[in-house]
């Protein structure tokens, strides 16, 4: 299960007193635009994302000796076989995949993030208290709000301006430890959280950027906190989605 925090910064103008109108939804208060097609940008840990590094590779890792305990027992064909090729692809991982994100608002208090790889879903709930309980599958149920701060913005986001957010994920299903922030059978325990800071930026020339930046802490597995920078970029449409199955190797 993941319970999900997701904060931005949204600046808002100091105003006289108004008549008490009802609160906009999450959709209306989104200081940034996160929609579209994105795709992945692999500049940093390239061997370890765009290839399945063999087993024993932890190099940057910072796994205890019971994280490379369980890592090394890892066998993806054993994985394979019990219908779990998609344990590298939970919530603790998903955003290292390479390849395409689809981000839409499901609803006006839901937003969705798809991806290609591994066709996995991502549901963020704003305004939900806490999950309900039941198993929420590999991505999890992800409680989400907007923290509302400084100078006003129009409503529907952050159209092409800079934004900055950030999601707190408490990451686990309850069918073992699945392999965590490499696809190699490195883990992620029940009582990881993850913590994730969204920039979206625009270049120049016209490119827009967002840039997640991740943060495991796993007292189980890893001996420090373990954290990376993932970059997407937009693209002008859907042309080059390409919806492809789990793997576990």
């Amino acid at each position: 299960m993941i319970t999900t925090l997701l904060v931005a910064v949204l600046a808002v103008q100091g105003q006289g007193a108004q008549p008490a109108q009802p609160p906009p939804t999450a959709r209306l208060q989104a200081p940034i635009d996160l929609t579209g097609y994105w795709v992945s940008v692999v500049t940093e840990d390239w061997r370890w994302r765009m290839l399945t590094p063999p087993k024993g590779d932890y190099s940057s890792l910072p796994l205890n000796d019971e994280g490379r305990k369980v890592a090394d027992g890892w066998d993806p064909a054993k994985d394979e076989a019990s219908g779990n090729a998609c344990r590298a692809y939970g919530g603790a991982a998903i955003m290292r995949v390479p390849g395409r994100l689809h981000i839409t608002w499901q609803d006006d208090v839901t937003l969705k993030i798809e991806t290609d790889a591994g066709m996995q879903t991502r549901q963020l709930h704003f305004g939900a208290a806490q999950p309900p309980p039941g198993d929420a599958g590999w991505q999890g149920y992800s409680v989400a709000t907007w923290e509302i701060a400084g100078a006003q913005r129009g409503a529907g986001g952050g159209g092409g301006q800079r934004g900055d957010g950030a999601a707190e994920s408490a990451a686990g299903r309850g069918r073992g430890a699945p392999p965590g922030p490499r696809k190699n059978g490195v883990p992620y325990s029940e009582n990881a959280v993850v913590t994730e800071y969204f920039d979206r930026h625009n270049e120049s020339n016209g490119d827009q950027w967002f840039t997640v930046t991740t943060i495991v802490d796993d007292a189980k597995y890893l001996q420090q906190p373990f954290i990376t920078s993932t970059h997407f970029k937009k693209e002008s449409d859907g042309a080059k989605w390409r919806p492809m199955p789990c793997t576990a190797s």
